[in-house]
This record gives C-alpha cells, sequence and structure tokens, in this order.
C-alpha cells in the first residue's frame, strides 16, 4: 500500500504562481525563485543556491540577499500556517510588518544554503516567526518576523495572483 503522493511543487508554485516578488515570485524572471516547502503543521523548509551576482565581496553572499530570503521565506511559513489553522483553501496574503536579522558570520556564495523557519506565535491575522540560514551545519544569519494578513483595499492583498492556483502536479487544470 501506498502513502498519498507529495506534491513536488513549493508553496509559491501552488498558491503565488504569478507572483512577482523579487525574492519569492516564480513570475520574476530576474528574482531569487525562494521556494518554500511544508514541514509539519507550523513549519517550512527552503534549499537555495546563491549565484555569482549575489555577492559582497569575494566567497560572501551579500547580507541583503540573506535578508531577502529569510523575509520571503518567513513570510510564506506565516501564510501557510494561517491558512492551515482557519481551514482556508488558500493563504491569506501577507506583508512584513517586522524583521529583525541578525548576521551571525559570513555565508559562503559558493554552497546550498538551508533556510528553516517556524512560527513561535500567532493570531488570527498574523504570525511571528523564526528563521535561520544554515550553510554546511552552521548558522550564518537569523531573523524574527512578524507577518501580518492584508485586507482588500491593501495593494498587496491580490499580491499570490488574485488566487489564481497552479494545476494539480502531473494533471491539468
Amino acid at each position: 500500500m501506498t502513502g498519498p503522493a507529495i506534491d513536488p511543487r513549493s508553496l509559491q508554485e501552488i498558491y503565488g504562481l504569478d507572483t512577482v516578488c523579487f525574492g519569492c515570485g516564480p513570475a520574476n524572471a530576474q528574482g531569487l525563485h525562494v521556494r518554500s516547502f511544508p514541514e509539519g503543521d507550523d513549519a517550512c523548509v527552503c534549499r537555495w543556491r546563491p549565484q555569482a551576482h549575489h555577492l559582497a565581496f569575494p566567497n560572501v553572499l551579500n547580507g541583503g540577499i540573506c535578508s531577502a530570503v529569510l523575509d520571503c521565506h518567513s513570510n510564506w511559513t506565516a501564510a501557510w500556517h494561517l491558512m492551515r489553522v482557519s481551514g482556508a483553501a488558500q493563504p491569506p496574503c501577507t506583508v512584513t510588518a517586522e524583521l529583525a536579522i541578525a548576521l551571525k558570520r559570513p555565508t559562503p556564495l559558493d554552497a546550498e544554503l538551508l533556510i528553516q523557519a517556524r512560527v513561535v506565535s500567532a493570531q488570527a491575522d498574523r504570525a511571528t516567526v523564526d528563521a535561520l540560514i544554515e550553510v554546511g551545519g552552521k548558522v550564518t544569519a537569523t531573523c524574527r518576523g512578524l507577518f501580518v494578513a492584508v485586507r482588500e483595499g491593501h495593494p498587496a492583498f491580490h499580491r499570490w495572483g488574485l488566487g489564481r492556483q497552479a494545476p494539480a502536479a502531473g494533471g491539468g487544470m
């Protein structure tokens, strides 16, 4: 007997296919293309590899890029959590209300980054998320962010692509 099929698509590819965000938008050709995958009920994981033009100085990732990756991955973790606890079919459009980044040590440019995020507290319309970047077993950056679901009328309300959902893996519309 086999279990349910695991969807190989990221949250961004399932719920925000038309999103143009620089950090996580699948529709932004020049973006970072952060891809977040649920891991349990309150966490998400991302594996991401920097490119040569993301450097701060030789062999080291730019701190602003570290921040963008942490911000976008944490935001999707919050949206995923809020969707699940509310029983909604799609995540709410969430925005960053607060973000504190700590760059602990240089993040290598030539390695795959493991980005982990976990909801540490939540209310109906907001979630606080702790996240980190790890490379080779060493934490290079951490963050804590507050992400808030926005309502109709906010400029970001439809940013996930006006509710367009990608077709199921392996299938059509």
